[in-house]
């Protein structure tokens, strides 16, 4: 969707700032006077350009802590991922509260673009029965509607559990709804959501509108909706038509998920898009983030390197996974020691034997380093090479678009449904993955020790994209077996010697204070009461 109009988009979102306000008693309360939208979306072309703004929220966004950072700063709480800023170090800790920052603007981000799609969707139906004309383009529109929607209400119901569910215009505090019962209605209305969206999106879309939605990406998320809610026949059925009738197939090169040359191609089923190129507001805030914090400015070096992996984390990949070159920065010059004999920056290998600690500087190359020693020129950060972009010259000149749904996630969601469910192959999906990232095929497990292997191998695919703390978390539970999260965060407390306690709220988020004390019908999650 790096063709989408941008210029007509952003007439669009000044008339989204007029017709839903940014903050409010709850941030599912849309303006009573929500009511221009009769007049704007008038016609099929006007609607595609409402559905535009809703997939901008997944994109770059309006805020410096977006949908996708936010998630980042969430993926802390298992420990794997740290970092020194107060977000990621509160996560990290386990010192999360309902007042919370990132989770507020996480929850209103995701409550505001539902709410546009729920416009939006009331809208298709009411030209369709109004016999608007380009019918095809409202059904299409609606289809992607729907998709986002599920996508929003999906991303927000793995991290949050009970949330309240709306899909029509809350015109007042009276129409507030509750979130009792709020997972099991979420799960409902995701799965309904995707099944429409599945039945009217094409299979792929013309080169003026890659990017958006496509049948493919309503049941790869489908599967994702299965497994959450535990119904394995279906997940495993719905991973199988995908495998069997979409021509997907995955990369030779791990790398090209996150490639700029191979964006909306192969196993990127979708994607949000970014291109501070084609439009200089297009921009995402990752690289900043990830960036090693001595890597020179003109290589790409400008930002604020807050979050990284640890360095026992980057240890538990088989040294000869090929997926470590796309995960991680290896090596690059540093700034933070001086010239070497040949006058040039010095270059800086990762090492297990570096020395490393959580503070800011804990995980880079020693400042005293002799400048000439290879032996003395290492590092132990896990800084992520995922969404990081080396050469850029400002971190405003970001190209990478941000991946959600990759057909690795389709296979290892088939294993995961044939193990569980009993039917199938449960081996074929993994395997494929594990082919790829040039690691040996598994056989032979029992049901418990497969689960296992999935799991991990979720971890190691999907480590620094948002996916591990929501995985670990739907597949652990506290005090129980299996228990993947506890391990994690118990192996980074007692590596690091955090001072922290496992407890039950690191399962689940609190829901944000200004939507409890806005919203009479919202009960905060027990955990946190």
């Amino acid at each position: 969707m790096k063709t989408y109009k941008k210029f007509r988009y952003y007439r669009l979102l000044f008339f989204f700032a007029l017709a839903i306000p940014l903050v409010g008693c709850s941030d599912l309360e849309e303006n009573p006077d929500f009511t221009t939208q009769d007049n704007f979306f008038a016609t099929a072309e006007q609607l595609e350009l409402g559905v535009n703004a809703v997939y901008d929220g997944i994109g770059y966004g309006r805020d410096w802590f977006n949908h996708y950072y936010d998630r980042f700063v969430f993926e802390c709480l298992v420990g794997y991922q740290v970092g020194w800023e107060k977000g990621p170090l509160d996560f990290q800790n386990g010192n999360v509260n309902p007042s919370d920052d990132y989770i507020a603007t996480y929850w209103r981000i995701s409550y505001e673009n539902i709410n546009r799609a729920n416009a939006i969707i009331e809208k298709a139906d009411q030209l369709k029965e109004e016999g608007a004309p380009n019918t095809a383009l409202i059904d299409r529109v609606k289809a992607e509607t729907l998709f986002l929607r599920a996508f929003y209400y999906y991303n927000l119901v793995r991290y949050f559990d009970n949330i309240p569910v709306t899909t029509q215009k809350t015109e007042s505090d009276k129409d507030l709804p509750s979130n009792e019962n709020g997972k099991r209605l979420a799960l409902d209305l995701i799965e309904d959501d995707l099944i429409m969206a599945a039945a009217v999106l094409p299979e792929s879309h013309s080169s003026g509108n890659v990017g958006r939605a496509t049948k493919w990406a309503a049941m790869a998320l489908l599967v994702k909706a299965y497994l959450q809610d535990e119904k394995w026949g279906e997940a495993r059925t719905t991973a199988e038509t995908i495998m069997t009738e979409s021509g997907l197939d995955l990369f030779d090169d791990f790398a090209q998920n996150f490639s700029v040359a191979d964006e909306n191609t192969g196993e990127r089923i979708f994607e949000a898009q970014v291109s501070s190129s084609a439009n200089s507001g297009e921009n995402q805030n990752y690289h900043q983030h990830f960036i090693p914090g001595d890597l020179p400015n003109d290589l790409g070096g400008v930002g604020w390197h807050w979050i990284n992996s640890t360095q026992a984390f980057r240890e538990k990949y088989d040294p000869n996974d090929k997926r470590i070159a796309g995960t991680f920065i290896s090596e690059y010059p540093t700034t933070r020691v001086g010239p070497n004999s040949a006058g040039e920056r010095p270059v800086v290998k990762w090492s297990a034997d570096a020395s490393y600690n959580l503070s800011r500087f804990g995980g880079m190359v020693s400042a005293d380093a002799d400048p000439n020693n290879p032996d003395e020129l290492i590092f132990g950060n896990g800084w992520s090479a995922k969404y990081t972009e080396m050469g850029i010259s400002n971190a405003n000149l970001t190209e990478k678009n941000i991946v959600y749904l990759r057909y690795a996630d389709v296979l290892l969601g088939h294993s995961e449904a044939a193990n569980e469910s009993g039917t199938g192959d449960p081996y074929l999906g993994i395997n494929l993955v594990r082919e790829r990232a040039g690691l040996d095929p598994l056989s032979g497990l029992s049901k418990e020790l497969l689960r296992d292997a999935i799991v991990n191998e979720r971890v190691m695919e999907f480590a620094m994209e948002c996916e591990v703390y929501p995985e670990l978390k739907r597949k652990s539970t506290f005090g129980g077996t299996p228990d993947y999260l506890g391990d994690y965060i118990q192996e980074f407390i007692d590596t690091y010697g955090v001072d922290r306690t496992l407890k039950a709220r690191d399962y689940v988020l609190p829901i944000p204070l200004n939507e409890v004390l806005g919203n009479p019908n919202v009960t905060q999650n027990p955990q946190y009461q």
